[in-house]
């Protein structure tokens, strides 16, 4: 397992750096947040990322994807997060897409695979119910007409769900909530009757939907794989978002920590820079150590799902331990950032809590500290 990147992804990760500060610094999104659009992303940026190729990224290869696997998502999500660019690619194409991907069949792949990769069409995953992160949890319901599927029931926290053309939706069509057995998935049109859609205010200024399905009707054409089989593949998604978002935290975290360290070298008090203080110096090497850990995690955690020989317990092991540790690390560092700039620290003035709200952001989304830690428990029980 190699925790540092190819040479072809490194050239990624360079072109997505200099791309990205052209186009996308941290100024653009104050921007973003500002003027408030519904979509939540600037959607000139998203043709640009579409034509660098980054959407065709974990696609296969007959889809017209690139195969480039998830360590060259990582390369491109750790500078996203270092800029805090808005875009759809984690839920159109990394969870959306990819759901599709792995439990559609050939004209379900057809239908919307080259759509996702070319940006004209957006879809978005719908899988929390509860304030926090339990897929297992699901109790929409999905009940058999017939041939067609009948949905009823809520969704919460869907990201880019504003806007989108379509949503995978996670339901319950066999079993009680909190079984993993029984769970189903559909690709449920935005325009069908019953669907609802209205938008939820976060801190991080970013788009996040509440869905409403209201006897939502759909034909058997809907259904992504077997009915009630769903957990696997929505397992295997998840994983996939989380390690993305781990790469995404870690980015931010080295941008923050990078903008404290540089502070604490132009900022005098007494006479001298407050970065000679022994404390802080203990402190900003404290930050830096656990940086370095949580790089070790993502990169592992990468290399992990694309890696098809290890079994799936040990995916899902070093997924849960990439994104905890990320979002430990960028949690105690935005914490630091905030302390060591002062009152600045927590000002609109400043940038550092821009970084600071999108971190709390996406340590909650797809589970937090307390639920990685149960799940990466679990996995070592089911060894």
């Amino acid at each position: 397992m190699s925790l540092v990147f190819s040479e072809e992804q490194r050239l990624l990760a360079d072109t997505a750096v200099e791309f990205l500060a052209a186009r996308s610094p941290v100024a653009a999104q104050r921007r973003l947040r500002d003027a408030g659009p519904a979509e939540g992303f600037d959607a000139g940026l998203w043709r640009d990322i579409v034509a660098l190729g980054w959407s065709a990224i974990p696609f296969a290869e007959e889809h017209g994807g690139l195969a480039f696997g998830c360590q060259g998502l990582g390369a491109v999500f750790e500078q996203i997060g270092a800029t805090l660019a808005a875009t759809p690619l984690l839920s159109s194409v990394v969870l959306g897409g990819g759901a599709i991907a792995l439990a559609g069949d050939a004209a379900q792949h057809a239908a919307w695979l080259p759509a996702l990769i070319a940006g004209e069409r957006r879809i978005a995953l719908a899988v929390d119910e509860q304030p926090r992160h339990d897929p297992a949890g699901t109790a929409l319901a999905a009940r058999r007409d017939g041939e067609a599927w009948v949905l009823d029931g809520d969704k919460v926290f869907v990201a880019d769900g504003i806007g989108a053309d379509a949503f995978v939706v996670v339901a319950r069509s066999a079993g009680r909530p909190g079984e993993t057995a029984g769970l189903s998935l559909f690709v449920v049109p935005a325009q069908a009757a019953g669907v609802g859609v209205s938008p939820m205010r976060l801190i991080d200024s970013r788009n996040h939907a509440r869905l409403r399905l209201d006897g939502v009707r759909l034909d058997a054409t809907a259904l992504l794989g077997r009915a009630g089989d769903g957990w696997a593949v929505l397992d295997a998604v998840l994983d996939r978002g989380r390690v993305c978002l781990a790469a995404e935290l870690l980015g931010a975290s080295q941008t923050l920590f990078d903008t404290t360290v540089e502070y604490l070298k132009t900022r005098v008090q007494f006479d001298a820079p407050i970065g000679a203080f022994q404390a802080l110096q203990h402190r900003a090497a404290w930050c830096y150590s656990h940086l370095q850990l949580a790089r070790s995690a993502v990169m592992a955690g990468l290399a992990a799902l694309d890696d098809a020989t290890l079994p799936a317990g040990e995916r899902a092991r070093l997924a849960s331990l990439a994104k905890w540790k990320a979002g430990e690390t960028a949690h105690r560092i935005s914490r630091e950032a905030v302390q060591m700039h002062g009152g600045m620290g927590v000002t609109d003035e400043l940038e550092v809590g821009l970084f600071l709200k999108r971190i709390r952001v996406a340590q909650a989304c797809l589970g937090d500290g307390d639920f990685l830690c149960q799940r990466y428990a679990d996995t070592l029980r089911e060894r």
